[in-house]
């Protein structure tokens, strides 16, 4: 498995879009008294420079609390759980959609990506001096390429244009920083430059298969494919979608799991339904991910937020078996044996998000679990290539696909799909894993769906999340806020 290292040099200092350095950068101890030029001459440091940028996935300002409440609490998938009183900071405020700039959720979510994308800037600058084998640093960059473009991806989506900073920057040239840091450009000119990473990345990067034991989970040609087939989606250029789900289809690399239930249990981690997960351990584990989603009350397992919705659970077809897979109900008896206790303070929890301390890896520290978070899976392009196949007058296909899925749900198969159809499924098969309001507001859907949920969604603000009022502020108001806010 991909080892977690962190390390730093002294020498390098990692610019955030705040101006504040991050935490395990390039940045070593200083008891090792390395210097700039030590590190250039060791090839062995490459590895490590481009773990620091894998291990930035880890953060709590990457996949916990904000992430999880702008990107789960805020659909109609989920509510905001915990209990009345407990706020959770501003997550009242995502399920409810009063959230505005100053709400420290959007922050989080800005500063982990930008201080994923300056480690990738710093990591592709000094791989280039770096005197190694060439094929090794050609797949290296590859997977940098591939980190920055999900970071890419990921803000995009939230905030729309954002400034793209694709170089080491100097901390001290403030022309620069105004006119590159401080600059947002437009949603096209962002999806543009997450296609260039990607486009590079596929050239460089082995399939999958190629990978050794203690490389795996490392970014692959398909792990590019695929999130390129999905901001080819996004843009809905609906011929590169089909076109690039299809390479990733036809790679042979990768099959749906038998049984849905296992795709994010331990038992399911870099299977052959895995594209890209993020890697954790029990030495290095992921932060306050299952803590967040962890049932509260009596046994405590968590803190008992973004708990599945009543609109979710009522939405499933009878018999789908991916209801009972996606929604923990209490009371009930959990799949390791374990007995979900009326004690518990919510009806729902999340159960992709449960990390069984009785037949999983645990270490005791809810805080911090060997829990790998599921980011691009198969099930994912087979709906891709649907919606895009549907799109482009290619219902046949469509049907195919759709029908690969519905048969591992124990449903009968279907003669023909509409837009709708497909899109229900996509909800179905990728509930509770971060898509559903980007799903609902890339095709338009936003305002019935949290209508339905008993929500307001505003068109033409709700479509995007607010610029931190912060970083407006220490940017001079050279960053411009979205409409609404």
């Amino acid at each position: 498995m991909l080892q977690k290292i962190n390390f730093k040099i002294v020498s390098l200092i990692v610019l955030t879009l705040a101006l504040s350095s991050c935490e395990d950068d390039l940045n070593v101890d200083s008891s090792k008294s390395i210097t700039e030029f030590d590190f250039l001459n060791n090839p062995d440091n490459a590895v490590q420079l481009v773990n620091g940028v894998y291990n930035k996935q880890l953060d709590y300002n990457m996949y916990s609390f904000s992430w999880i409440g702008i990107t789960s609490i805020t659909s109609d998938d989920a509510d905001k759980g915990s209990t009345a009183t407990d706020t959770g900071t501003d997550k009242h405020k995502m399920d409810n959609l009063t959230f505005d700039a100053t709400d420290i959720s959007f922050k989080d979510v800005w500063n982990g990506r930008y201080d994923g994308i300056y480690r990738a800037n710093n990591a592709l600058f000094y791989l280039e001096q770096l005197t190694i084998d060439p094929i090794l640093k050609n797949r290296l960059i590859g997977e940098v390429k591939f980190l920055r473009a999900l970071c890419y991806f990921d803000l995009v989506r939230c905030f729309g244009g954002v400034p793209i900073v694709v170089s080491k920057i100097d901390i001290n040239d403030s022309e620069t920083i105004n006119a590159v840091v401080f600059t947002r450009k437009s949603k096209a000119e962002t999806y543009a430059q997450i296609e260039v990473d990607l486009l590079d990345a596929i050239e460089r990067l082995p399939l999958k298969s190629a990978y050794g034991v203690n490389d795996l989970g490392r970014a692959s040609k398909g792990a590019a494919q695929a999130l390129l087939a999905k901001a080819y989606l996004y843009q809905e250029k609906w011929t590169q979608a089909y076109d690039m789900a299809g390479n990733v289809i036809n790679s042979g690399q990768y099959a749906l799991l038998p049984n849905y239930s296992h795709v994010w249990r331990e038992i399911g981690e870099n299977s052959s339904e895995s594209i890209y997960e993020v890697q954790a351990t029990l030495t290095k584990g992921l932060r306050d991910y299952t803590n967040v989603q962890g049932p509260r009350g009596t046994p405590d397992l968590g803190w008992g937020f973004n708990t599945p919705s009543t609109t979710l659970a009522n939405s499933y077809e009878a018999g789908d078996l991916r209801r009972n897979a996606t929604i923990m109900f209490v009371p009930s008896t959990l799949w390791d044996g374990f007995a979900a206790p009326t004690s518990w303070n919510n009806p729902r929890y999340n159960y992709k998000a449960y990390q069984s301390p009785i037949a999983e890896s645990w270490n005791n520290d809810k805080g911090e679990t060997a829990k790998n978070l599921r980011i691009l899976k198969y099930s994912d392009i087979l709906l891709i290539r649907a919606e895009a196949a549907f799109q482009s007058g290619l219902s046949g296909e469509a049907v195919s696909r759709i029908n690969e899925i519905r048969t591992r749900a124990g449903l009968p198969d279907v003669t023909s799909v509409t837009l709708q159809t497909i899109l229900n499924e996509r909800r179905w098969e990728m509930a509770m894993e971060h898509d559903r309001w980007f799903d609902i507001v890339r095709t338009g859907q936003a305002q019935s769906a949290m209508a339905a949920d008993g929500k307001t969604f505003i068109v033409g603000t709700h479509n995007l999340f607010p610029i931190p009022s912060d970083l407006i502020i220490q940017s001079g108001n050279r960053l411009t806020q979205n409409p609404g806010y």
